[in-house]
Parts: C-alpha cells; structure tokens; sequence
C-alpha cells in the first residue's frame, strides 16, 4: 500500500480538465484483474472505437450526444489499463453529463472476483461520492467522511485518516483544512495501488463504449399529495389503470372532430 495523501493530489485544483469535470460532473472507476473490453461489455456499453487523451473523449462525447436532449442518461465511457496493487487494473473515466455513470449493478459484477473503487461528482449541485466493493459486495460508501455506509462502513477509517480525513464523533464535521476530493484521489490510490495523475488522463488511448440509459422502472401508482396556504391537505393515489384509462379517453376525444354550429344548425 503507498503512503499517498491528499497533498499528493493538490494538482486536481490548478487542472483545466479536472475543473472541467467538477463543472460538468465525472466518473472514475478502478478495477482489478478486468480488461477494458470486458469492464465495457458488462456495462453493456456500444464500442465506440478508440481515441487519445482526456480531451479527445470529452470531444466525443459532445459529438455523440444530442445536446438538446434532456432526458438522455446515456454516456460514452473511456477505459484503459493502468498497473496497481496486485496487477493490472482498469480505469473507466466518463466526463459530462451530470457524471455519476457507473451503476451499482455493474459494480458488483465487475468486482466479483476482485474490486472496486470507484468516485465520482454530478457537477454544479454538488455531491460527491466514493464506493469500495470487494467479492461483489458494496464494502465501504459515503458522500460525507463521516456519514459511511455499506457492510463495512468503518473498515476504512484508518486508511482515511492517514490520507487526510479527520473524521469527528460529531456527525457532519471534519477538518475544513482537507480537501476532501484530493482526500478521495489518495484514498483510491492507497486502496488499488494506481497513481491517477493529468498526464495519464490525458495521454491514454482510451477504448469507448457508449452506455445506453437505464431502462425505467415499471410503476403501479401515482401519489398526488399537497398541502395549500391554509394548511388543507389533497390527498389522493391513482393507480396506472385509471392513468391509462383516462388517457386513452383524452386521446379519442381529441380525435374526434370539431364541429362549429352554423347559423342554419338545429338548436337544442
């Protein structure tokens, strides 16, 4: 394990394409003993080719998405591979966005048989967050140092400590001298053994796969529920029948044709 600290990432904030990735949202994962292609092909991603640097990938990302459409969650993923502790590991770096690519179901397959580190930003909001996966299993996760979650939420505390958090009893503090997103870098370097520094982001030769969004979830219901000025409540639950229902009623009367009554039609 490298003694690696938050100091060591102090570059992130005089980076032109690490500030670009907190504007617009990032995410970068670490994973063990799994080559590029087939960390892509679990995500389901379309190979997209390859392309050079950091730059290039943003690039193409702006290429390949429609910027008018809001409501598209796809992303186009780069992975390369990068020596770390115990062998060969590969990086997946999606920039824009809103970041926050890599879904949890990937996660546990892709560390199955080994880990995952994974950290990430959704931009201008912010939140931030790390995860650490071991045998498919979600070990260590937090957006704030001292608010941790997973099956081992504190298996880290000494590892995060000595990277710079000064993690408090008190709920919500730490030590306002650390730069927490420095501190995440160190972190996922002590734990993978890989170095991430701008020149590899922006030198690599990145494998792209375009990531399709995730399918929505089916629904049953909807909850209508609000409270007015004067504190009266409307509350009501309808369920997908009733919507569609009510949906195909408008759309029929909506095709129905309009009549405008002449000066000779029969009144009634």
């Amino acid at each position: 394990m490298t003694s690696v600290t938050a100091h060591d990432y102090a570059w992130i904030r005089s980076s032109p394409l690490f500030r670009s990735a907190l504007e617009t949202g990032y995410t970068l994962s670490l994973v063990r003993g799994v080559a590029p292609g087939e960390v892509l092909r679990v995500m389901e991603a379309e190979p997209q080719g390859t392309c050079t640097g950091a730059d290039a990938l943003i690039k193409r990302q702006d290429e390949l998405l429609d910027p008018t459409d809001y409501w598209d969650e796809s992303f186009l993923a780069g992975a390369f591979t990068v020596p770390g502790e115990g062998g060969d590991w590969t990086l997946v770096l999606h920039v824009g966005d809103g970041g926050m690519g890599m879904q949890s179901r990937f996660l546990e397959a892709l560390s199955a048989d080994g880990c995952a580190a994974v950290h990430s930003s959704n931009g201008g909001k912010p939140m931030h967050f790390f995860h650490w996966y071991e045998d498919g299993e979600l070990r260590t996760t937090f957006e704030w140092p001292t608010v941790r979650g997973g099956n081992t939420p504190d298996a880290l505390n000494s590892v995060m400590r000595d990277v710079g958090f000064e993690l408090s009893d008190d709920e919500g503090e730490t030590n306002s001298r650390v730069d927490t997103k420095a501190a995440v870098f160190a972190l996922a370097e002590r734990l993978t053994g890989v170095r991430v520094t701008e020149e590899l982001l922006r030198d690599a030769e990145y494998q792209l796969g375009h990531v399709p969004e995730e399918p929505a979830e089916e629904w049953t219901s909807i909850v209508i529920d609000i409270t007015d000025a004067h504190g009266e409540r409307f509350y009501k639950e309808v369920t997908r029948d009733e919507v569609e229902v009510a949906t195909a009623r408008a759309r029929a009367q909506a095709a129905e044709p309009i009549v405008i009554p002449g000066p000779s039609s029969p009144t009634t």
